[in-house]
């Protein structure tokens, strides 16, 4: 079975959108002014060679479409060759090798996905679908990113739920120059998984 792992970076005030530019938000590439550091960056390379595939909302999906055929390299060659799964009402035919397009209802997609797919599916950016799967509960793990950095404006991680959404901290270490990497399961989970 597999796991949802949600990973992200993020500013203190909660803002996602563009980390490392390519888009129209006017704060495009704000990771990059902030070094996380040998120890950070291997904590990315780790996260990405253990993952066992992608699962993107349709904007990532083509940025990183865009993006990573092109480049060499231990990360680029994993994101390159595993299976990727993106979610979209509109994309027909994905042209990058090993994607899958998942149609329909996203939670009970997603949940189908846990069932067939082994070791950690992966969720970078997709900040729409990553709501959709805080609301649903299917987010196994939360792996963000912060850097020491007030935006002000953009895209932020967490939406709006219809009830709250308690998670347990599991891990935390600083990196590089202030980033912090918080590690977060949801609280649910281990009350659930000792009772049975």
């Amino acid at each position: 079975m597999g796991r949802i792992v949600v990973t992200e970076f993020m500013s203190l005030d909660g803002v996602i959108e563009a980390p490392g530019g390519g888009e129209t938000f006017k704060h495009g590439g704000w990771s990059f002014e902030i070094s996380r550091g040998d120890e950070g960056d291997k904590f990315k390379l780790d996260e990405t060679l253990s993952s066992e595939a992608l699962l993107l909302g349709r904007v990532t999906y083509e940025g990183f479409a865009a993006a990573w055929p092109t480049r060499d390299g231990e990360f680029a060659d994993k994101f390159n060759t595993m299976p990727k799964y993106v979610v979209s009402s509109t994309l027909e035919d994905p042209e990058w090798n090993n994607s899958t397009v998942l149609k329909g209802d996203v939670a009970e997609e997603v949940a189908r996905l846990k069932q067939e797919q082994d070791g950690d599916i992966v969720v970078h950016g997709s900040r729409r679908l990553v709501q959709t799967l805080v609301e649903h509960d299917l987010v196994d793990e939360f792996r963000l990113m912060v850097f020491p950095v007030v935006l002000g404006s953009g895209k932020r991680l967490f939406g709006e739920t219809s009830d709250k959404k308690p998670l347990r901290l599991v891990d935390s270490k600083v990196v590089g120059d202030g980033v912090t990497i918080l590690v977060y399961e949801p609280a649910l989970a281990k009350s659930s998984a000792s009772t049975s």
